[in-house]
């Protein structure tokens, strides 16, 4: 692709043999948007109003993945890398003594974390790790070490759908050996919540099977108003 104005300066008119190259051009064409002369609509958005597309491309990239599009999967996997994209290129405008970051910052974070939560990968002196069960013991004890996380709630993501924080309530009661009863009235929401809650005590993700027993439900219905 061809942009428009100066030619990104790792652009040597050669396609570079590196994977991730394209990124680069990713960050560039993100850059222009939010520029001077680019997008209005780009240009007024905010970390906050643009929470509802984060959570509208994630919906759809799990929507792709359940019916196995590979293009779609492709497709939505680049609309969700544009939130990363965006969220890093309005914090780059903030000063970094005012909390300001840019995409690098954001990549160097999670290399970095990759790294030291994989000892077993990165550093020959740490051991090996056989299984993947193994794997998450650790890496909780690494997150743990981390941040200081001691407390039944520390990292819960209050933010996610009803079901998954149910079910995730549950999973670290279980987990801390914490007994407090779900609530036991008779609403349709303290219902689901304690089925939610005690799946994920188990082990198990509620809102995975839920979605998972809706989509087949949805296409008896589809298929019941066909044959009607």
């Amino acid at each position: 692709m061809d942009l428009p104005g100066a030619t990104p300066a790792w652009d040597s008119g050669d396609e570079p043999d590196v994977p991730g190259h394209r990124l680069l051009e990713a960050v560039a064409v993100m850059d222009r948007l939010r520029s001077p002369g680019g997008c209005p609509w780009d240009a007024d958005q905010t970390h906050t109003s643009l929470l509802r597309y984060l959570i509208e491309e994630c919906y759809e990239l799990v929507a792709a993945i359940e019916l196995g599009d590979s293009a779609a999967i492709r497709e939505e996997l680049g609309d969700v890398l544009l939130q990363v994209l965006f969220h890093a290129r309005i914090a780059a405008e903030k000063p970094e003594s005012d909390g300001g970051f840019d995409i690098d910052d954001v990549a160097d974070e999670l290399v970095r974390k990759l790294v030291r939560r994989h000892p077993h990968v990165f550093d020959s002196a740490a051991g090996s790790v056989q299984t993947a069960a193994d794997q998450q013991l650790r890496w909780d004890e690494l997150k743990k070490t981390e941040h200081g996380r001691s407390q039944v709630l520390d990292g819960v993501a209050f933010g996610q759908p009803s079901t998954a924080l149910a079910g995730k309530l549950g999973a670290r009661a279980a987990k801390f050996g914490i007994d407090v009863p779900p609530p036991t009235g008779e609403t349709s929401a303290e219902a689901i919540f304690r089925i939610a809650y005690a799946a994920g005590a188990r082990g198990e993700d509620p809102e995975s099977a839920l979605r998972a027993v809706a989509l087949a439900h949805a296409a008896a219905l589809a298929t019941a108003q066909q044959s009607s």
